[in-house]
């Protein structure tokens, strides 16, 4: 039932993102650009502030989410075909979009329901995976995988979460190329900016259909 389509997979995949590395822990001290993946990951699901959740994505989610390169995968091959400036807007418009329409169900998870697993392996600075288990309220385990490359600035950041195998830049990007080849990409963003989570949701519910 892919988690009741993505809408809850993204959920759980925000609720380990949207957290602020708030407790004086040694990996939240540490400079950005000084920690692994793994690191980072944990920091940010130690506390999630769930009274200023849509007021504080600015400040403790775009850091660690490198969103400009997701959306260019996410848009595919429309990207070549946009200035950087339209990339931008598109960029941002998105992810507003997907945080606004998951805020209730971010604040379904709580603290302490995220693990995140022991890493292994070698880093590689254009795709590192940290995987992390998500526990349900049913008590099932749910595996959410983070995407991590190295910025140009040296910090390691986010940029697809994977749901049991799920990735939803993949998921997007079918829906994103469905809706530009049916409008364009200023109609999309115009959409985005305008509907927001109404917008997704009718994307959602399109890529259901088709």
């Amino acid at each position: 039932m892919m988690l009741r389509s993505l809408a809850l997979a993204t959920a759980i995949a925000f609720t380990g993102l949207v957290a602020a590395p708030i407790h004086a822990q040694a990996a939240a001290q540490a400079p950005a650009s000084s920690q692994t993946p793994q690191q980072v990951a944990q920091s940010i699901v130690d506390q999630l502030d769930k009274e200023k959740l849509i007021s504080v994505i600015d400040d403790v989610f775009l850091p660690h989410f490198d969103i400009d390169y997701a959306s260019i995968l996410v848009l595919g091959q429309h990207a070549r075909e946009a200035t950087p400036e339209k990339r931008a807007e598109f960029a941002r418009a998105f992810y507003n979009s997907i945080t606004h329409r998951y805020a209730e169900g971010l604040l379904s998870y709580t603290q302490g329901r995220v693990k995140v697993l022991p890493f292994s392996g070698d880093l590689n600075d254009k795709r590192t995976v940290v995987r992390t288990q998500v526990v349900l309220d049913d008590g099932k385990t749910v595996s959410v995988d983070y995407a991590f490359r190295k910025s140009r600035d040296g910090d390691w950041k986010a940029y697809d979460v994977i749901i049991e195998g799920i990735s939803y830049i993949t998921n997007y990007r079918n829906q994103v190329d469905a809706e530009i080849r049916k409008g364009g990409l200023d109609n999309l963003i115009s959409d985005l900016k305008n509907k927001g989570a109404d917008a997704l949701k009718q994307m959602d519910k399109d890529g259901k259909q088709g």
